[in-house]
């Protein structure tokens, strides 16, 4: 069954990725939010501040050691940024899906927690495991959604897991 919410959960993971540095670059945020489907996006230094706000409370799903600690963390997201589920199509013809932020219109932290939230919580309920993770090379951090089935992740790429490899094999030497 293909995974209705992972387009959610990768553009989440792509924004993540651009706003978890210390000063993110706002074109490199509107260029995900483009890249994923969103017209005509110009962000001001306090919306990318905001989103970054937001991304760094999203890392903490990522950072749950298992799947009860994304759940709480996603629970506590919901309590703090949801309202009632609705269905939209933003009066342009977008296509219905499901939103859970206050209005279409609404700041683009809320929109980024509770639709990103939407996914990885899908994502938890159907694999019933954790919905990602940070990559574990001490050199990287970055999160990656754990969508496919088998062995659970543990790095971000295969970039990652290749450098690691050749690290440890080294280090036995």
């Amino acid at each position: 069954m293909a995974f209705p919410h992972r387009n959610s959960v990768q553009r989440a993971v792509d924004l993540l990725n651009v706003l978890l540095v210390p000063a993110p670059d706002p074109a490199s945020v509107a260029q995900v939010l483009r890249d994923h489907g969103e017209p005509d996006v110009s962000l001001s230094p306090d919306e990318v501040a905001e989103l970054r706000a937001a991304a760094l409370e999203l890392r903490e799903v990522f950072a749950a050691p298992d799947v009860a600690s994304a759940a709480s963390v996603l629970n506590a997201l919901f309590a703090a940024y949801a309202g009632p589920p609705r269905l939209t199509d933003h009066q342009d013809g977008y296509g219905w899906h499901l939103h859970a932020d206050a209005a279409d219109d609404g700041p683009w932290g809320a929109w980024l927690v509770t639709s990103s939230a939407l996914g990885l919580a899908s994502l938890l309920a159907e694999r019933q495991g954790v919905p990602g993770g940070l990559c574990a090379s001490p050199s990287c951090g970055k999160p990656f959604a754990q969508t496919g089935g088998g062995s659970p992740r543990r790095f971000c790429s295969p970039r990652c897991a290749t450098r690691e490899r050749v690290a440890a094999h080294r280090a036995r030497g």
